[in-house]
């Protein structure tokens, strides 16, 4: 909660700040790769950099956070800190890098927006940061002690015990300890952060779901290959995919996500496109190696079958499940695909029961539209969880 002293001048310099954030937010990121460019090189995605999609993803959350301490001063929106701060231990972040942050941060707010930044407002926004930070802060360190690791100790070498070519672009890995112990347990819907060394020296990490259940002998990620050029946005997936082979070892994290399945025999909505549909396939597995009976609704849309990764084994996880149902929609169907309908996910069209909650993943206006029909057809908002790969940008649009 803020000072009393501090609501009015975060009331009232918001508008401002929220007007400049997304320039306060670049001129920050070119200051800290300017005083430590190995956070660039080895920590932060190359491509949410190249894109902007980072700058759009921080700026959003610290004008939505400094929002709700002004509109619902007595809550704290957990679903957002959670999201972040999973993010976070998937990258081994610990807590002395936030003073690095704060540093920046407020040193690129007073540059952009010069003589506003009275030592009252500087005051009442350093406030604002470390009400956030520390809530970061505090639930990073549950989840790595919820992991069994120090603080930002998370990285394991795995091996590929096998690789699985799923469709055009999309490869499994099934990773084992190379140490030989057995694989640590995890959530059905959580991901690890894998760590590559790339040709010119950086080591980049992108996330990547778990994509069977919990309990199997190995871990599995699917990776779809990116295409860009342009852009370094897919240079980890083409690394695996060009040169990640059996036998071969990765550093990966421990698992981490929010996007969890619950527990509980209430009914499910599992909705994803594309490969989002990885943590819906661990979702399924565990449903069915465990027995479940609960009601699931599956839905999923893709371009056609033939890009659609895992298809077969989905549909069979769905036939193992007594009370679960599948919709499929495809771009183009063809012919291979007559339970199918064309174009665009309609969960409208669905007969949904009263309790549901509801699990997304996949493309954001994907989900954006999922979530806009389902509020419409009265499932409530704090009933509605999404996963987004890359930076949660939700907020910042």
């Amino acid at each position: 909660m803020l000072s009393e002293q501090s609501v009015p001048v975060v009331r009232a310099t918001l508008p401002a700040v929220g007007a400049a954030i997304g320039n306060i937010t670049d001129l920050f990121y070119r200051k800290l790769f300017e005083a430590q460019p190995e956070l660039l090189r080895d920590l932060f995605n190359r491509g949410n950099q190249a894109s902007g999609d980072q700058q759009k993803a921080l700026a959003g959350s610290i004008a939505a956070f400094a929002s709700l301490l002004l509109e619902k001063p007595d809550t704290r929106p957990d679903a957002m800190l959670a999201r972040i701060a999973n993010k976070h231990a998937s990258l081994g972040i610990t807590s002395g890098q936030y003073k690095i942050v704060h540093r920046h941060l407020f040193a690129s707010m007073t540059e952009v927006l010069g003589d506003a930044v009275t030592d009252e407002v500087a005051a009442a926004w350093d406030e604002v940061y470390w009400l956030m930070a520390n809530a970061l802060i505090a639930i990073e360190a549950r989840l790595y002690q919820e992991a069994g690791t120090a603080d930002g100790e998370v990285w394991q070498r795995m091996e590929i015990a096998e690789r699985r070519q799923e469709t055009s672009d999309v490869v499994s890995l099934l990773l084992r300890p190379a140490d030989g112990r057995p694989a640590a347990p995890f959530r059905p819907g959580q991901y690890v952060s894998v760590q590559v060394g790339l040709p010119d020296g950086a080591r980049q990490i992108r996330q990547y779901s778990l994509s069977s259940a919990p309990g199997r002998q190995n871990w599995r990620i699917s990776v779809k290959r990116v295409h860009d050029e342009a852009r370094p946005d897919g240079e980890v997936s083409t690394w695996l995919h060009e040169h990640a082979q059996p036998g071969d070892t990765l550093t990966v994290s421990a698992p981490f996500g929010d996007l969890v399945l619950p527990a509980g025999d209430g009914p499910l909505l599992l909705a994803s496109a594309g490969i989002g549909n990885t943590p819906m396939l661990a979702m399924l597995d565990h449903l069915a190696s465990t027995g479940s009976t609960r009601p699931v609704i599956t839905i999923h849309a893709d371009r056609s079958p033939a890009d659609h990764a895992h298809r077969a084994e989905q549909l069979g996880l769905v036939r193992a499940l007594p009370n679960a149902r599948h919709h499929l929609w495809y771009e183009v169907p063809g012919d291979q695909a007559s339970e199918a309908a064309a174009g665009q996910a309609d969960v409208s069209s669905l007969h949904l029961p009263a309790d549901l909650t509801a699990y997304l993943c996949g493309p954001l206006p994907f989900m954006r539209a999922v979530r806009g029909d389902l509020l419409r057809c009265g499932v409530p908002a704090e009933r509605i969880h999404y996963e987004v790969f890359g930076p949660d940008l939700w907020l910042a649009q």
